[in-house]
């Protein structure tokens, strides 16, 4: 974990948005984040999707004028694992070159898939998680989705990773919801219903709602 790490104000957070695997709400839940604390933003590893990129996504979400949206250490061409995308794009991820931005404010940092979606033939995204991060798990409702948001936080808590809160996107399926805060003992840091569409207004109110939890952080 050679993640070169730049320091900023001890009053700020660092918060990490990982999930449960890919398509499951991470953007949108970065994106709530971000605008409830009016963080910045910053994507490292972006596979695929330029031209639309998770970046560009929050950028087009947010209400307030704070944030910024730092620029991502690796933007590939390739719509692929991280790994692969590397490849094919002729380079290779390397994390000693990986650079936290420097920023006073709140820094809300999103990862690729799952945490351990790989990134080199070494690293995958759980070794970008530094020590002071906090760890936000996005899962979402399908068949198995209870035995991947156990086994997502117990390779978490393996590597003494504490997870701050679980955030739960799509239709409410309490008795999934339940068993997964009962084995795991982590709260529910907040729900996200399955919308017709996100738009600058949905983030905002969703925003309303996440700001004291996340202020408790």
């Amino acid at each position: 974990m050679g993640f070169l790490l730049l320091c900023s104000n001890l009053s700020t957070m660092k918060i990490f948005v990982t999930g449960i695997g890919t398509d499951v709400g991470k953007t949108i839940v970065s994106a709530i984040i971000t605008e409830a604390l009016e963080a910045d933003y910053w994507k490292p590893i972006q596979a695929g999707d330029l031209d639309n990129s998770d970046s560009h996504k929050i950028k087009c979400f947010l209400s307030n004028k704070k944030t910024v949206i730092h620029p991502n250490s690796y933007a590939l061409i390739t719509p692929a694992s991280p790994h692969l995308a590397a490849e094919r794009d002729g380079t290779t991820i390397d994390l000693q070159k990986m650079t936290e931005p420097k920023t006073e404010n709140h820094l809300v940092i999103e990862g690729a898939g799952g945490v351990f979606v790989p990134l080199n033939s070494k690293d995958c995204v759980v070794d970008l998680i530094q020590p002071d991060y906090k760890i936000i798990v996005v899962s979402r409702h399908y068949l198995g989705s209870i035995n991947h948001t156990l086994l997502t936080i117990e390779a978490l808590q393996n590597r003494k990773i504490a997870v701050a809160g679980i955030v739960f996107s799509g239709d409410e399926n309490k008795a999934t919801e339940e068993i997964i805060l009962s084995k795991t003992g982590i709260k529910c840091f907040g729900r996200i219903e399955q919308e017709p569409y996100f738009d600058k207004n949905v983030i905002k109110e969703y925003a309303d709602r996440f700001r004291e939890n996340l202020l408790s952080l």
